[in-house]
C-alpha cells in the first residue's frame, strides 16, 4: 500500500504567479475548499512546499 497525503486548497490561485498556478493545476485542484488525496512522494511534497501559502495538509498518513 502506498502512503498518501490529504491536502486542501485554502487560497486562490488567481493572483498567483503562473508557475504556482501550474503547480496547483498539477496537484489537481480547481476550486478553493477542494480536498485531494494524493500519493506521498518527494515530488509531490516539493509541489506542496512551493504553494504552501495556497494549500494546507489535512491528513498526513505517512507520519503514522
Amino acid at each position: 500500500m502506498q502512503k498518501t497525503i490529504k491536502i486542501k486548497m485554502v487560497g486562490s490561485a488567481c493572483d498567483a504567479i503562473p508557475k504556482h498556478r501550474a503547480t496547483i493545476k498539477g496537484l489537481g485542484f480547481r476550486k478553493i475548499g477542494q480536498e485531494k488525496e494524493i500519493i506521498d512522494t518527494p515530488e509531490t511534497r516539493g509541489m506542496i512546499r512551493s504553494v504552501a501559502h495556497l494549500v494546507k495538509i489535512v491528513d498526513d498518513k505517512s507520519a503514522k
